[in-house]
């Protein structure tokens, strides 16, 4: 009979697969959104990418009989939640458009870091000055991807950054959510925040939706199957192991981001990308070997 100590170990390893999977998927489907990107509005997009992810997870939660709706669906947490994700997912969104997608992979990265200083600061967590160096070292990571100040800054790098603060708020709100709602009800209403913030930036954007050709229509359709896969996939991740041993392996995203924006889209790494994504990935790993008991 195998001890403790084997099945945690296999469960960490099972959880970390698990991980690495999900944040493949999440960069597939920054592929095909950025490719939908190029004959579709932003709204559009957005409306269209997350009514097909609520399909998939209204089919989900059907198949396995599921509730989508209860008292918990509105209780302060989930309308909090909802916010930080129409933020998160529509500036994301924007910078995948409209700036590199490297650089906006390398900055969502600094979501763990910004998590741990806003819960040290919103739910009084206890944070000891060596983490709090290792939060200040990342967020200098983030300031030499952006360069603010230089020739080569742009201000739609902020929307990367806009974006990964919502993404923050949204762990942040999902820690305080009901328990009693699983991995289909939080995906369900995820999306559905995708198509609330499509839905508001079309108003503010004024442009008419264009027509959907099959190509955009198979992006579409790969985006929201890739991305409803990489969500519950890091849901399982989670759920699975120890979240000390899986969660460094969210940054496996940065070589699947990097190589996809290198080899998809030809684009390039400058020399303060690569030094500000080492130090985002040096300052998260030791926050949570810090953070791990002993």
């Amino acid at each position: 009979m195998q001890d403790q100590h084997t099945l945690d170990r296999q469960a960490n390893l099972v959880g970390s697969l698990w991980m690495i999977a999900a944040m493949a998927c999440f960069a597939i489907e920054d592929v095909f959104v950025k490719a939908a990107a190029v004959t579709l509005p932003i709204g559009q997009l957005l409306i269209l990418f997350g009514t097909g992810g609520a399909i998939v997870f209204a089919a989900a939660a059907f198949l396995t009989k599921t509730p989508l709706l209860s008292a918990d669906v509105v209780s302060r947490p989930m309308r909090i939640r909802v916010l930080f994700e129409v933020m998160g997912r529509l500036f994301y969104a924007l910078a995948i458009a409209l700036t590199p997608l490297s650089s906006a992979t390398v900055i969502l990265q600094a979501t763990p870091i910004v998590v741990v200083a806003s819960a040290a600061l919103i739910f009084g967590e206890k944070v000891g000055p060596r983490r709090w160096i290792a939060i200040v070292v990342g967020l200098i990571g983030v300031l030499i991807i952006i360069q603010p100040g230089s020739d080569s800054f742009s201000t739609l790098s902020i929307l990367a950054v806009l974006g990964m603060l919502g993404f923050a708020g949204r762990d942040l709100a999902s820690r305080a959510a009901p328990k009693t709602l699983g991995t289909a009800a939080l995906g369900f209403f995820g999306f559905l925040a995708v198509v609330a913030a499509g839905l508001i930036y079309s108003v503010y954007e004024g442009v008419s939706f264009a027509t959907i050709t099959l190509p955009t229509a198979l992006h579409l359709c790969g985006a929201s199957l890739v991305g409803a896969a990489a969500y519950a996939g890091l849901m399982k991740a989670m759920r699975t192991g120890e979240v000390s041993a899986v969660t460094p392996f969210r940054y496996s995203r940065l070589l699947f981001g990097g190589a996809c924006g290198v080899f998809i889209f030809k684009e390039s790494v400058s020399t303060n990308m690569l030094f500000g994504s080492a130090l985002i990935v040096a300052s998260g790993l030791i926050i949570m070997w810090r953070s791990k008991p002993r």
